[in-house]
């Protein structure tokens, strides 16, 4: 299936490893000339490797908002202009309220809200003034139903999610879709920092019991930024195998 993406131009935060890494990789595949970043210049050499297709990329740390807007704009040097922003970063460390000190909450939301922001601010008005463009932010099933031992991540991509679907209900009518994608337990380092190797997908909730795969992933947000995708916005998709038991 060609979603349309072909000659397009995408800015993937942190798309040296795990759902960045995958994201990317589909992306590539599809025609789309990408811009990676990471902060391990050994990784960021393996991921272009990995992804092919002229994938470029620089070393850049966006657990700030300061360096959320360096890799926007880097982004835009390197490509002359992004039509599509994935904003993506690694995950906050883990604990409880009782353990988890006041000023972490400050790093948190620099981490996996402000960075956001920042990418937004610099990436979305040019979207608006072209008329076309995707926001795609990798956040967490968290948002919809927390986790423990996670309130940190818990909390700031709460924060994340109202602020992409104030900014979707904005940008709509200007061509610019902007959604979040809400993995669950999916084989990454994060997972295994997390869980360990060997993840007991069934005792973990997991319905279709078993650990999601990272390449899957991908092809889902591939297809969220698509041509196809042009009349969804504002939505905060889980990718969780089930794990989710709401009805909304």
């Amino acid at each position: 299936m060609d979603l349309g993406l072909q000659g397009r131009t995408a800015a993937v935060a942190a798309g040296t490893a795990g759902l960045g890494l995958a994201t990317a990789t589909a992306l590539a595949a599809e025609g789309v000339r990408v811009v990676v970043c990471g902060r391990d210049e050994a990784r960021l050499n393996n991921a272009l490797h990995v992804i092919g297709h002229g994938v470029e990329g620089f070393v850049c740390d966006v657990s700030t908002d300061a360096g959320g807007r360096e890799f926007a704009e880097r982004a835009i040097a390197t490509l002359g202009s992004v039509d599509i922003m994935v904003a993506n970063g690694g995950g906050p460390p883990p604990g409880g309220f009782a353990h988890t000190a006041e000023d972490q909450y400050l790093d948190a939301l620099q981490k996996n809200l402000l960075s956001v922001v920042a990418m937004c601010q610099v990436a979305v008005p040019p979207m608006q003034q072209r008329g076309w463009g995707r926001v795609l932010a990798i956040t967490s099933v968290s948002v919809r139903q927390p986790i423990a031992n996670l309130i940190l991540s818990n909390t700031a991509r709460a924060g994340v999610t109202g602020f992409l679907k104030t900014l979707a209900r904005e940008v709509a009518g200007d061509g610019v879709t902007v959604n979040s994608i809400q993995p669950g337990t999916h084989a990454t380092d994060r997972i295994t920092q997390l869980y360990g190797d060997n993840p007991d997908a069934k005792a973990m909730g997991i319905p279709t019991g078993v650990i999601g795969d990272a390449g899957d992933f991908g092809h889902i947000a591939a297809f969220m930024c698509s041509e196809y995708a042009k009349f969804m916005t504002g939505v905060q998709l889980h990718v969780d195998g089930g794990a989710y038991a709401g009805l909304q």
